[in-house]
This record gives structure tokens, sequence and C-alpha cells, in this order.
């Protein structure tokens, strides 16, 4: 019988149930040292708060990965991520504050909090630390209270040794290793007796103390099948590794479950269903607040294209989203009606070299460019809109449908979609985004769509909801200082 590994959030529970009372303390300090040694529950507001408080935490530990690798994290790594882990739920607890009770914001005082905050920061910081600590001397203690063989090849044995017991916070023993590709052994692998094939393994692990066995299968040598079922037959617990699974360094692995077959999941990117879900909610309501926005830029700027360029406000254009699939997307129109006939006139003045996307300095096609300022440059509504991602608000409606987010890759259009070479391609295997790590690194002043490439693939690669938000954070910033904007 094999008792399974604790997965998921739950496996770090005693660290979240830390964090909760840490900051209840914390809550409780800050209202002792600003407002006075009072029961600060006794206040219905206050009491609202901490509860609030503790709400908010599990939401992050809940749909974060907020304790994710707590145990391998230096103290750096660990201040880092409290922090991020403190940010994270006191931005949502200020926003159901403003969304639900506006008036209590300015009820609670703002004194107060600010202490708790660095209170909790520098608390919850130390108890961590501390549990850790516990948690390691823990593991020595019980060290060896699992006995495990380990069946694998002479020429990984040493590195295979070297992962289980150096990278790994385990309670178990490796009690010998079986070489299945060598005649005899007698050798010792950091002080590990080693046996060799003419060894009969199965009398062996018979006779002595073994729970489990790992088989960690070289390519080049066949499914070892009558000694697993043999294993397998005495009731000890087999764990079965494939040499090449741990070959591909870019992507994850997971097991699943394709109709009743159990397959082995390769992807550049695997999220659960809370990430997934986490992400969504927060596209819906930028979606709302992005379509009311639209609404309102709408009032001002649609008579003035309307003007200057008679035909739609709103310009859609098919393009590829999430795995090639096609959708249309809206803007604001801010080019002149035979724009994508002139296109092609202009293919010349790409600043793409390799074509795969289009860019140019002073497009003639944008509506009103043929007006300058003192400085030569085009000062047309077009180039208005365009500077200050005018343009952009419409797609908050294709966030609202499903079709885009509001952090992802910029969706190709069809033509550039076909211009893809293989790599090319892992741009889209997330749905596009209004924004992403490519437009607040430099996005037009990047001329190389091969770095296009590399932003985004990093972005799919390190994907986590608080990635998201300092993208979006970041953006606000590159939009409001026109940088990078044509």
């Amino acid at each position: 019988m094999h008792k399974k590994e604790l997965r998921g959030w739950f496996k770090h529970i005693d660290f979240i149930v830390l964090d909760i009372v840490v900051l209840q303390i914390c809550f409780i300090l800050s209202y002792w040292i600003w407002v006075g040694l009072e029961n600060p529950y006794d206040t219905y507001l206050y009491r609202y708060q901490a509860v609030l408080l503790a709400f908010c935490q599990l939401l992050v530990a809940l749909f974060t990965n907020s304790y994710k690798n707590i145990l391998r994290r230096n103290r750096v790594e660990e201040f880092m991520a409290t922090f991020r882990f403190e940010v994270s739920f006191m931005l949502l607890d200020f926003l159901f504050l403003f969304m639900a009770h506006h008036q209590m914001m300015y009820l609670i005082s703002r004194m107060s909090t600010g202490i708790m905050c660095v209170l909790f920061l520098f608390g919850s910081y130390f108890v961590r630390l501390l549990n850790k600590k516990r948690i390691f001397n823990s593991v020595k203690i019980k060290e060896g209270r699992r006995s495990l063989m380990l069946a694998t090849s002479s020429t990984l044995a040493g590195e295979v040794v070297r992962n289980l017991l150096d990278n790994s916070f385990h309670d178990y023993k490796i009690t010998g290793i079986y070489l299945m590709d060598k005649e005899c052994s007698g050798e010792t692998i950091r002080d590990i007796p080693t046996m060799g094939r003419e060894t009969d393994i199965i009398n062996e692990i018979r006779k002595n103390w073994v729970d489990e066995v790992l088989v960690y299968q070289p390519e080049n040598m066949p499914y070892p099948m009558a000694m697993i079922d043999a294993i397998m037959e005495m009731g000890i617990t087999v764990h079965y590794c494939l040499e090449a699974l741990n070959a591909h360094s870019d992507g994850m692995q997971e097991v699943s479950k394709i109709g009743t077959y159990r397959v082995l999941t390769n992807s550049l990117k695997i999220v659960s269903t809370r990430q997934i879900v986490c992400k969504r909610i927060m596209d819906i309501a930028g979606g709302i607040v992005g379509c009311i926005l639209t609404g309102i830029i709408f009032i001002f700027i649609a008579p003035i294209i309307y003007i200057q360029s008679p035909g739609p406000i709103f310009f859609k254009q098919k393009r590829v989203g999430q795995n090639g699939k096609q959708f249309y997307m809206y803007k604001f129109r801010s080019m002149y009606m035979d724009a994508e006939e002139r296109k092609k006139q202009l293919m010349e003045q790409n600043k793409i070299s390799d074509g795969m996307m289009f860019k140019m300095d002073d497009d003639p096609r944008i509506i009103g460019s043929e007006k300058k300022d003192k400085n030569g440059k085009p000062r047309g509504i077009g180039n208005f809109i365009r500077k200050t991602s005018l343009d952009e608000f419409p797609q908050f409606w294709n966030v609202l449908k499903g079709d885009m987010s509001l952090v992802g890759t910029r969706p190709p259009t069809l033509d550039e979609w076909e211009k893809y070479d293989l790599h090319h391609r892992v741009r889209m295997s997330i749905k596009p985004g209004i924004t992403g790590l490519w437009q607040i690194s430099g996005r037009s002043d990047i001329t190389d769509f091969e770095e296009v490439v590399r932003l985004d693939r990093e972005y799919i690669q390190n994907w986590s909801i608080w990635l998201d938000f300092k993208i979006l954070f970041k953006t606000v910033g590159v939009v409001l200082r026109h940088e990078g904007a044509e």
C-alpha cells in the first residue's frame, strides 16, 4: 500500500494557517499601537475588516501559486514571495471594500493598516523561516522511515542518487542500487551498496526491508516487465520513470487521462483549473470596466474620426487566436478606408526586416497624418489615438467575449500567420491579449521578430496571476508615457 503525497495548496496548509494567525496578531498589535489597548473585535468595523482580511488571504492562497516551492526558496526569495503575497491580498481587500462598502475605506485607520502591513511582512517572513527550519529538522529525524530500492543503469545511478538525496525532502532511505546493465558489482555509491545482474534481485527484495522500488529506465534497455510484475506481486510499491521523460528541459509534464487511457501530457506550461478561473474572472472584470470606458471614449472621438474619414468608426479585422482559432478583433479606426490596399505598396518601408509583422515610421495610411507639427511629425486624429493607445479600447469587447485576455500575446493577421515557422507558432499557444511582455518591453521599438517570439515564450513559460498584474501595472505607465507607441 502506498500513501499518496499531498498535492496543491493542501500540502502547505501549515504555512497558510500560520499566515492567517500572524496577520490577525499583527491586526491586533497595530490597533493597540495606534488606537489603544482595546479589543478591536468588539467594534463592528474592525471585526468586519479582520474577517475580510482572512478571507482575502484564503482566496489568494487558493487561486495563486504563493506557496509553490516554499521549501526550496532561499531567504531573499522568501522575503519577496511574502511581499507579493501581502500586496495581493491587500489589493483584493481594498478592491472589495471599494466595490461593496465604499465608506468603510475611509473609516478604517489608514495608519493602523499601514502598521499592520509592516508588522505582517516581517512577522510572516520570520514565522515562515522558523516553520521551514522545523520541517527540515523533522525530516532529518524521520529519515529512514521508508526503505527505497533503486533499479537503473550503471551510467545513470550516480546522477539519480544525487537527485534523490540532494534535491528532495524525503523520509526514506536508499538501501540498495540494482544495476540492470552490469553483471556484478559490489561497489558503493554514496555509501549505498550496489548489485549487478547476476544478483537475484527478487530474492534480495524478498529477504530484506524494502517498502518501495524506483525503476529509472534507460532509453537503450528493454522494459523489465518480469521484475516489476514480481515486485508488484509481493505488494511492494513500484515507481517507474523513463529517462526520456526527463530529457526535455523545456515545458512541463503531468499524468492525465484521455478517454480510458492514462497518458503523459507534455506542454510548455501546465496550469490548474483554479488559475484559469482566476484569470477569466480578472478578464471579465477588466472587460466590463474597459467596455464602459470604450463607450465614453466613443462619444468624443467618433465624430472626429467620421468627419476626417467618413466610414465605420470601428475597424474589424480577422486575426488568429489561441492555437490557430480565428476571430474578429475590434479597434477604433485610425487609418483611412483603403489602408489594407496601400499596405502592399508600403512593404519596402517595413521596419520588421523579415516581414513577419508590419511597422513603419510616419505611416501615411493613418487618418490626418498629412498634417505635421513644427518638428515635421504627423499630428492627425489617427496618430493621436494610436499614440495614446485609445484605438485598442474596443478590444475589451473581445476580452469580455472570451476571444482575448487582458494579458497575452498580440494576435497576428492571417497573412502573418501563414509565414510563421514552427517555433513562431508558440506565440499563439495561449489566448491573445491586449497587452503583454512584448508591449512593456519596447512595443514598436523592437524590430526583430525573433525577439518578440522570445519575449512571448518567456511570458508563457513563467505565467502567473501575479505576472499578469505586474504587466498590467507596467502597461499603464508605458501608455501614459507614450513609450514605443506610434
